[in-house]
């Protein structure tokens, strides 16, 4: 698609306007009045109209024309969802108002499994509307003055951020994961079996990282926090492992334990060490929010 704006560069220009205008309070973003006031002021012929939560099976979110001899657009949430998700869901589609309507008169339907595919057209646009609301909500040079690159981040640090920036958990580790220096990995799992992973730029240089796609289900290593929920009790645990129990390497491993959704998060902290380089083979390093569940449905941006 020609002329399409760059996602980044659009949210950070309306972030340098929050920050002009609020400074150290523009956190959390109000999506819904950002919205209506810019396109508003950029587009009077064409704004955001109307914006509200309905009961929407099957879709986090939908930007729609406005009905027959009205103007304007829609966006329209699935209010069943949590408050990050839905504070998410509302930046990407503001993302398909900015980025895509001119082309897409007739607007988007926004499910999980439509933001999972990015080889189509489609998929592609999908990415560009999550990678808008990536930049908008928690733009880096925000987050980095909230943990600093080099930091071993756990769940409290990131959750805290969470909160600040009115996303899910799993989005600001993603979004944390985009800028660490850190030899670091997110792993998702559920019933003892990965679901998905995702790894910083270092770990993922070094040949950190699991092959998720298209392969048999891989089991969480046996000694591993994660694999050993009944042992431990709480919802949230550490250890550092002495012996290699993930990627062959010894790691500080963070584990949360999620009854709400089913899942159990692994957040690990591997040493210090020179890259190796990429493998002939390994995943092309790819933009945080493009796990926003790929595998399981209804299930991105959990908290």
């Amino acid at each position: 698609m020609t002329n399409t704006p760059r996602p980044k560069r659009v949210a950070n220009e309306i972030s340098i306007v929050l920050r002009t205008v609020f400074g150290n309070d523009r956190f959390p973003v109000n999506v819904s009045e950002v919205a209506r006031e810019i396109s508003a002021q950029k587009f009077p012929d064409d704004p955001l109209t109307m914006i509200k939560g309905a009961d929407l099976p099957g879709f986090e979110g939908a930007l729609t024309p406005a009905p027959p001899g009205k103007r304007g657009w829609g966006i329209i949430y699935n209010n069943t969802q949590s408050p990050g998700r839905i504070n998410f869901t509302l930046g990407h589609e503001f993302g398909h108002y900015l980025l895509h309507r001119l082309h897409y008169p007739e607007g988007f339907q926004c499910s999980t499994e439509d933001m999972a595919g990015w080889d189509s057209e489609y998929g592609q646009l999908e990415y560009q509307a999550n990678d808008f609301a990536a930049t908008l909500l928690m733009p880096l040079d925000d987050f980095r003055t909230q943990i600093q690159v080099s930091e071993r981040a756990d769940f409290d640090v990131l959750g805290a951020c969470a909160t600040r920036y009115d996303v899910s958990l799993i989005a600001a580790i993603l979004r944390w994961l985009q800028f660490t220096t850190r030899r670091s990995v997110l792993v998702v799992s559920r019933d003892g079996f990965i679901l998905w992973t995702r790894s910083s730029k270092a770990a993922l240089k070094s040949g950190l990282y699991y092959k998720t796609r298209s392969r048999p289900p891989i089991p969480v290593p046996e000694g591993s926090l994660a694999a050993r929920r009944r042992d431990i009790g709480n919802s949230m645990a550490s250890e550092y492992h002495d012996t290699p129990q993930w990627l062959k390497e010894s790691c500080h491993e963070h584990v949360l334990f999620s009854d709400q959704y089913y899942f159990t998060l692994s957040l690990l902290h591997f040493g210090d060490a020179l890259n190796r380089g990429a493998s002939i083979d390994e995943e092309p390093f790819e933009d945080a929010f493009e796990h926003m569940q790929r595998v399981n449905p209804g299930s991105s941006w959990l908290d």
